[in-house]
């Protein structure tokens, strides 16, 4: 037998690769259902129901498949998180059900060959007479979803009838006969439903009008009110090296005159000054000139 930590090891690596596997055989499933579901729908449109009720079969039993692998790939991912409980000698009892219901559906599934790897690798950590409880499900401990998905035996006729209808709703198809037409009917009563609430809604509305107009033109409005800029800009998300990060908007630029115009403006103040006061000063006027020469005269 190799060394514990060596078998765990490997246990982790195909625990890995199992979820892969189980993962990529579900798409493949569903993929596959979508097309059997497809065909369902035309023999039930072609009137073919026998045919239809027997081969929906195929469809419950690969739905049920595919919950089934669900089911181990949560196993397996609950096996790889916990992978450290897996070094004890013993199984422990939070991983039993799991570990029990994979060694107990591995030889059931097809497809996933990683799988029965893990099934020998922990038949080889835990020992015989533990592989045969597991197995045979003696003690109870498998899970009863895993024991109703591996179960090997036909469906019921209601999960049959279940499913026809349900696929024939899903593609448009009238089965059983008349369905159609009672699907339309609860479809147009809902309708009137909803046109009724309608006009109520539009008369409590009409008797609303006045009061929430009154309400508005006493309301103070709120700061955000009126047209919104177009311009919006997302603030930076804070970092270890921006705790409070900021937006700074770019303000209105600064004009500011050129050389020549400044120039052009001083030239322009000093002809006003010499055309307002002259090289002699100030021009005097008739009254002054006269009084001029009134004091000359003396």
């Amino acid at each position: 037998m190799p060394p514990l930590s060596t078998l765990v090891n490997k246990l982790k690596v195909q625990l890995k690769l199992s979820i892969a596997r189980l993962r990529m055989v579900q798409q493949k499933d569903t993929a596959q259902a979508k097309v059997q579901r497809r065909d369902m729908a035309a023999l039930l449109e072609a009137g073919k129901l026998e045919s239809a009720r027997i081969r929906v079969e195929n469809i419950i039993r690969s739905d049920l498949n595919t919950e089934l692998l669900e089911i181990l790939e949560l196993y397996c991912e609950l096996l790889s998180a916990r992978a450290g409980l897996l070094e004890a000698k013993e199984c422990d009892p939070g991983l039993e059900e799991a570990v029990k219901s994979l060694m107990y559906a591995a030889p059931r599934v097809e497809g996933v060959k990683e799988l029965s790897t893990v099934r020998a690798l922990l038949a080889e950590k835990y020992g015989k007479e533990f592989t045969m409880e597991a197995v045979e499900n003696s003690d109870g401990k498998v899970s009863k979803r895993v024991l109703d998905r591996t179960k090997v035996e036909p469906p019921s006729k209601e999960l049959v009838e279940l499913y026809l209808e349900a696929i024939a709703e899903a593609y448009g198809v009238d089965y059983p006969p008349g369905a159609r037409a009672k699907r339309d009917t609860e479809a147009g009563e809902a309708q009137d439903d909803d046109d009724d609430d309608g006009e109520g809604g539009q008369k409590v509305r009409a008797l609303e009008a006045p009061l929430e107009a009154e309400d508005l033109s006493r309301a103070t409005p709120p700061r955000d009110f009126g047209p919104k800029s177009p311009v919006s800009v997302v603030p930076p998300s804070p970092s270890t090296d921006n705790v409070r990060p900021k937006v700074n908007m770019p303000g209105a630029p600064e004009l500011r005159p050129s050389k020549k115009m400044t120039e052009a403006v001083k030239k322009a103040n000093g002809e006003k000054k010499e055309s307002a006061g002259g090289p002699g000063g100030k021009i005097p006027d008739v009254d002054e000139l006269a009084k001029r020469f009134a004091q000359l005269k003396r």
